[in-house]
């Protein structure tokens, strides 16, 4: 029987249990023996550059290294296939360089905790949360076969109207079912959606990421994590409340996939700057550039939609990812479009 320990209070449990019993900290999975109940605490060892290199090696005599995919400011993102049932999976692992660094471990075991409550067609999900007896910690999502959203754009350039109306409702279904269970992204943009084929062949967006998420409830042990002046996110595509370092909420992301879907239609971003510095100084004291300017073509009521999306005041957005979304469906008034995201707005 496989066996889930704390990582917060060290109490190892037998069976199905994802959660702590005792302050309900998602469990990882750990290959040692104890009994349910029982406190193992071992010093911590973070693995070595030498260790890190997994390519052809297995994770926990389950999972075998393909090959890297990618990688980020916190984490590598792997290709793996899960030997016990057959299938191709992506693994992120902790950068050796943080993996000593006891808030990154703690955000990254918060991400999936958060991410394992998820459940969409357009929002990747985490399978499982796992931790080596070596320290390597890692978490287990399926593998997407597609693209990343800024490569396609860097392939294709400005996206046709429809095809980004229909790719921003889906983005919207999903930021809204994680609205629901109270968790905001904080970093959407280009880089954090992948473009992948859908059930029915045609392409489909899913939102990736959830690295910087978080839980939109009090909690002093939440609040630890982002010490006061200390923002984090994505400059370009940040909301001026988060750069301010205010409290933030769904018009948070509301106003970045706001931004994203600018560059999606033009290529560009609304608000110049020489520096990320003068670009959200920009964001705090200047007016968007307008989608019309780059494509005089594009239609007016759904330019309306993205400036409102893009106000400076949240109370001025839209109230809720949903809500965004059906204006961009009503605003491209196009009939094939609500036909095929209609539903994952209601």
């Amino acid at each position: 029987m496989s066996s889930r320990r704390c990582p917060k209070c060290g109490t190892v449990f037998t069976g199905e249990a994802r959660f702590c019993a005792k302050d309900g900290s998602p469990l990882v999975d750990v290959a040692v023996a104890g009994t349910s109940g029982t406190t193992i605490r071992k010093a911590y060892k973070p693995p070595s550059a030498e260790r890190f290199t997994l390519s052809s090696q297995r994770i926990d005599n389950r999972y075998e290294v393909v090959k890297r995919l990618g990688e980020g400011g916190m984490s590598y993102v792997y290709e793996a296939k899960d030997l016990t049932r057959g299938e191709t999976i992506a693994i992120k692992i902790l950068s050796p360089k943080l993996s000593a660094d006891t808030s990154s471990v703690q955000r990254l075991r918060r991400e999936a905790g958060l991410a394992m409550r998820l459940e969409h067609p357009h929002v990747c999900k985490i399978m499982r949360l796992g931790e080596t007896e070596d320290g390597l910690i890692y978490l287990v999502m399926p593998y997407l076969k597609g693209e990343l959203l800024s490569d396609r754009e860097g392939k294709v350039g400005p996206l046709p109207v429809d095809q980004g109306v229909e790719w921003l409702g889906q983005m919207c279904s999903g930021l809204h079912h994680a609205h629901q269970l109270h968790i905001i992204h904080r970093d959407l943009k280009p880089e954090n959606v992948m473009i992948v084929p859908g059930p029915d062949g045609r392409d489909i967006a899913v939102v990736m990421d959830f690295g910087l998420a978080k839980e939109n409830r009090a909690d002093p042990s939440m609040a630890k994590l982002t010490a006061t002046g200390i923002i984090l996110g994505t400059p370009e595509f940040m909301s001026p409340e988060q750069i301010r370092g205010r409290p933030i909420d769904a018009r948070s992301d509301v106003y970045a996939l706001a931004i994203v879907a600018f560059e999606m239609f033009t290529g560009k971003l609304p608000f110049s700057g020489r520096s990320a510095q003068e670009m959200m100084i920009a964001r705090l004291r200047g007016k968007p550039a307008t989608v019309r300017q780059y494509r005089p073509e594009f239609p007016a009521a759904l330019e309306g939609v993205l400036m409102r999306a893009m106000a400076v005041e949240p109370d001025q957005r839209y109230a809720t990812a949903l809500e965004f979304g059906k204006a961009l469906i009503d605003a491209a008034a196009d009939p094939a479009i609500a036909g095929r995201v209609a539903h994952l707005l209601k």
